[in-house]
């Protein structure tokens, strides 16, 4: 098992790093500065992001710790078997791969839209919530 930790921010979760929330800025900071963190941002999330906070598109986009998940040919038909496009694509880019076999966490402000799905969540709502805290992010 390796160190390395794959995290997918959903919509939310861009929206809070828009306003600075202090986890997700955490996540963003330590993608920059720790080897092996890793942050994803799915276009179909991004949009919606931008939605509901105009502007967010282009912050989380000038990251340089962020890789933006384009909506390929795979995604695409993934996404096509679901109703909404950005936590659709949000699941998928946190699915299993040969280089993250067991998936990546998605960071959510919304974690009760995953209740029920086979994914692992970090809850960025409230500082020092469980997920954070046993990461060493919480403060």
């Amino acid at each position: 098992m390796s160190d390395a930790l794959h995290v997918v921010l959903d919509e939310t979760a861009m929206v809070l790093a828009g306003y600075g929330n202090r986890l997700a800025s955490r996540l963003i900071q330590r993608a920059h500065t720790v080897p092996g963190h890793f942050l994803y941002a799915p276009a179909c999330a991004l949009v919606e992001a931008d939605r509901a906070r105009p502007g967010t598109a282009e912050h989380i986009a000038a990251l340089q710790a962020v890789t933006i998940v384009d909506l390929d040919l795979a995604a695409a038909v993934a996404l096509a078997r679901d109703t909404g496009w950005a936590s659709a694509h949000v699941r998928y880019a946190a699915e299993p791969t040969p280089e993250c076999p067991e998936g990546a966490v998605i960071a959510t402000a919304a974690p009760d839209r995953w209740t029920g799905q086979p994914v692992r969540i970090l809850d960025l709502r409230a500082p020092g919530n469980r997920g954070a805290a046993s990461r060493g992010w919480a403060t």
